[in-house]
């Protein structure tokens, strides 16, 4: 596949000692604090005394607008007591001092505390994000609050010289590695008796409060699977099933947590040593191995975020809190209720019932803000496990919902079947939020597969529906309408229905609430930024190239210039998608002369990955020289490896056929011979109409479009009882019923119930006298012919209704003589009674002898 990543917008040029990426706060490097000492943690943080009456009561701002910008965007939420304001009030640097704003803002600006270019990388951010007096239980969400403050103070900048430099990881070598094997007997006999025990009254399918993971289910296969990315093969102390005992005291046995987490990390070390250790091949070409802790990461930068009041990134990975980043108080941090498991690509993963809930009051800020400002926006990025949820389009899946219970709401983003839903209250619904906005069913917006879908309302336009950046074109029914009668007892609700009884099934990566409804440019925007971590991987390839240029010699020792980089992003827990390496040499070097590069190829854990090697055809040469913009693409293709040990544990490297004079004879894989045919019964060449085609099929035949009154009603009543498989073997009499059902109505509908000609009517039978008695109307073959060779004609197609035409009949196709007879034979039977028959009975006869052809087996068969 090809592929357009943040790398295709970046500029790239070599200062005098590095290869330097220039961005705009895109790119920020893996690193300490910059302080130069260890950071650590402070005691916990004094209980909160600030909160949304916290105010600032000092000298008034002087000198530029950017003071009262920075005392409204960063100081009025970092300098509570409960946050910074605890000790640097009086503790240098006093940059949260509450006496004089101008004497704060001086210290952030003259100690260095923050880089406006790139909030992620300023001295606020990296503190906390070391641990150093965080307000909550995750350092990273605390970092990634502070990053919001400085960016809405940053504000919109242009791009400035602070570019950050790529600098060499560690050399790293290769180490023999352990994997998880396909044969799962060794942690049958291990692991899984400890997990059967005592975890099978939750983690499993049958426990009575079933939880995901099924780490203890019945079945071993899915146990195995469940249990490997909990796991740790290398070390098994630091496995998670083991810290869920030691550290989080979750279902200990024999109430002694410390005894339970011995005893599991001693089967899991017992399941290790049965596995052998994976030797990398000798006579491989391989570069220096690499790990996503050594990457640079590539963040979010670029996406529209200047009216979020509610943001979650799922970064944190584990507990039972997926916290609320947004910096804007109060906080609506969702709690995990149930069946809700955390994805190390960010994000977590609903199953069951499971949901994730902020309480009342952190869900307060909604109701202020978004009935303030009388618009708002719904971001996410999700992937539905399935395309059969919700009972219908006004009872919806709910995956994000502001509301009470099953039947009152403020607002709704859900899934029905293909369908994306929006529910949304104002003056013009009722309190469920009623009527829905529901994509095209024709369109089948929703999809098994990562979406970035959003829903935006205005009270001129109303609801709007985006999926991957673009506008459905589904229009509101009530847009015009105002925000009205919200209730601010209500709960964000994630996953579920606040009741548990509205689930929904997928996985979340993303979820912003925004007080505006957000432009179509500007959601497109967010949606080319994407979702989700990026790396730059370096690949050391130094050594097999060896140039001068390669390498840097200090008083340290030597270092090595020349990389592969690749850009990664971990797609979800079981796969890395690799794109658009480049070649680069980091300092002022060049090469001397041109390197030939053939067979690229990419390893895990110390074997190359057996599928997804795209870049096994390059055949380039590396280019001597200054290289434009101080690299030189290799590829634009992009392809997915399979995760093994998770990303923490999994270590990456690069082999080749060819680089300079290292060259690898890879051995030609035998193709296997074809597998002989399979001996299957003869298929048979005819199959049913399904329920959607017999419907079409009766509406072109008759003239009665499908959505005609009578016509509608019926198909819904009897949509469940006609076919939904073409094949001949599941064909019921039950269907049958309802195919007749069907076929009447729409007979009913094209004949009408008086001698009053309607267009359908005429257009299908022209000529004949419906007003006349049956015992006159069908008298001769002329007349009856006016009905039957219509209904022939519409049934067969007229060349092949024409006897005439002995090779314009299809070989097993209804033979028309034999159709005409029968039919005949029903207008004799119907018309018997002579001139006693009923004032109705040439209507009757008709609608008769159009239900018997049109719903018969050639209408059936295909």
């Amino acid at each position: 596949m090809r592929i357009t990543t943040a790398l295709s917008r970046m500029q790239w040029h070599k200062p005098a000692l590095a290869l330097v990426v220039l961005m705009t706060g895109l790119l920020a490097g893996c690193g300490g604090s910059g302080s130069g000492s260890e950071v650590k943690p402070n005691n916990p943080p004094p209980p909160a005394t600030g909160g949304g009456n916290f105010t600032y009561r000092g000298e008034k701002p002087a000198g530029t607008a950017d003071v009262i910008k920075f005392q409204n965007e960063l100081w009025i939420n970092m300098a509570r007591e409960d946050r910074c304001g605890g000790c640097h009030q009086t503790q240098a640097p006093t940059f949260a001092r509450g006496d004089d704003i101008n004497l704060a803002y001086a210290a952030v600006i003259d100690e260095g505390l923050v880089t406006l270019s790139d909030p992620a990388s300023s001295r606020l951010v990296t503190k906390v994000a070391g641990g150093h007096n965080c307000w909550l239980a995750d350092a990273g969400a605390c970092a990634d609050i502070m990053t919001g403050w400085i960016n809405k103070w940053a504000g919109p900048r242009e791009t400035s010289a602070n570019d950050v430099v790529l600098k060499a990881p560690a050399d790293r070598a290769i180490d023999n590695t352990k994997s998880f094997p396909i044969d799962s007997s060794g942690f049958a006999t291990s692991v899984y008796p400890l997990l059967t025990e005592y975890c099978s009254a939750c983690h499993s399918e049958s426990a009575p409060t079933r939880q995901q993971p099924y780490i203890a289910s019945a079945d071993l296969a899915v146990a195995y699977e469940a249990a490997k990315s909990r796991i740790r093969l290398d070390n098994p102390a630091q496995s998670r099933l083991v810290q869920r005992l030691r550290a989080d005291s979750h279902n200990c046995w024999g109430n002694d947590c410390a005894a339970s987490a011995n005893q599991m990390q001693a089967a899991i070390q017992a399941f290790a040593n049965s596995l052998t250790a994976i030797e990398v091949d000798p006579d491989l070409v391989v570069s220096k191995a690499v790990g996503l802790g050594d990457a640079f990461v590539l963040s979010s930068g670029g996406r529209i975020d200047s009216d979020i009041i509610a943001k979650y990134e799922f970064k944190t990975g584990k507990g039972t809190v997926a916290f609320d980043t947004s910096g804007i108080d109060p906080v609506a941090d969702l709690n995990l209720i149930g069946n809700v498991t955390w994805s190390s690509a960010w994000g977590i993963k609903f199953a069951d019932t499971g949901r994730a809930q902020a309480t009342v009051t952190g869900s307060r800020k909604l109701y202020d803000l978004l009935l303030g400002s009388g618009e708002y926006t719904i971001e996410t990025w999700i992937i539905p496990d399935s395309l059969d949820q919700g009972a219908n389009d006004n009872n919806p899946a709910r995956i994000v919902s502001y509301s009470g219970s099953t039947t009152e709401r403020n607002f709704t983003l859900g899934q029905y079947d293909y369908n994306y839903i929006g529910m949304n209250r104002t003056g013009e619904s009722d309190a469920n939020g009623e009527p829905v906005l529901a994509t095209d069913d024709n369109d089948q917006r929703a999809q098994a597969s990562l979406q970035h879908v959003v829903l935006s309302y205005d009270p001129i336009r109303g609801r709007r529906l985006y999926v991957n950046g673009e506008f459905t074109g589904d229009t509101d029914a009530t847009a015009g309408a105002f925000l009205k009668d919200w209730d601010n007892g209500h709960a964000l609700v994630v996953g579920n229905e606040v009741s548990g009884n509205r689930p929904w099934a997928g996985s979340l990566r993303f979820l912003a609430i925004h007080k505006r409804a957000m432009s179509e440019g500007d959601i497109k925007t967010n949606f080319d930024v994407g979702v989700g971590a990026r790396y730059l991987l370096l690949f050391n390839v130094s050594e097999l190239i060896d140039q001068p240029a390669c390498f840097t010699t200090t008083a340290e020792g030597t270092s090595g210039n020349c990389f592969i980089v690749f850009e990664v992003q971990q797609i979800d827990d079981y796969g890395y998608q690799f794109a658009v390496p480049f070649f680069t040499v980091l300092g002022d070097g060049t090469l001397a002369s041109p390197v030939t590069l053939k067979g690229i190829r990419i390893g895990v854990n110390g074997t190359e990955a057996p599928v997804g090697q795209v870049f096994a055809n390059v055949n380039t040469q590396l280019a001597a020289g200054e290289l434009p913009e101080g690299r030189q693409n290799l590829s634009a293709l992009g392809t997915v490896i399979e995760a093994k040990n998770g990303p923490e544990e999994d270590v990456f490297f690069l082999t080749f056929d060819q680089i300079g004079d290292n060259t690898y004879n890879r051995p030609v894989v035998a193709v296997p011979p074809p597998a002989p045919a399979a001996d299957i019964p003869d298929q048979p060449t005819f199959g049913l109409r399904d329920f959607a085609e017999i419907n079409a099929s009766l509406s072109a035949m008759t003239g009665i479009p499908s959505t005609n009154t009578l016509v509608a009603s019926t198909y819904e009543k009897v949509k469940q009882q006609l076919p939904t498989l073409t094949n001949l073997d599941g064909f019921l009499a039950a269907q049958q019923m309802g195919i007749t059902q069907l076929t009447v109505a729409y007979c009913n509908a094209v004949v009408g119930n008086s001698s009053a000609a309607n267009p359908a009517r005429t257009a299908l039978f022209p000529g004949f006298d419906f007003s006349a008695a049956a015992n006159v109307a069908f008298n001769s073959s002329t007349k009856r012919d006016l009905i039957i060779e219509p209904l022939l004609k519409r049934l067969l197609a007229s060349e092949l209704a024409n006897g005439t035409n002995p090779h314009s009949q299809l070989e097993g196709q209804a033979d028309p003589a034999e159709l005409r007879l029968e039919l005949n034979q029903l207008i004799d039977n119907m018309t018997s009674c002579g001139s006693g028959c009923a004032a109705d009975r040439t209507l009757t006869t008709v609608k008769a002898t159009c239900a018997a052809s049109l719903g018969s087996a050639v209408m059936l068969l295909q």
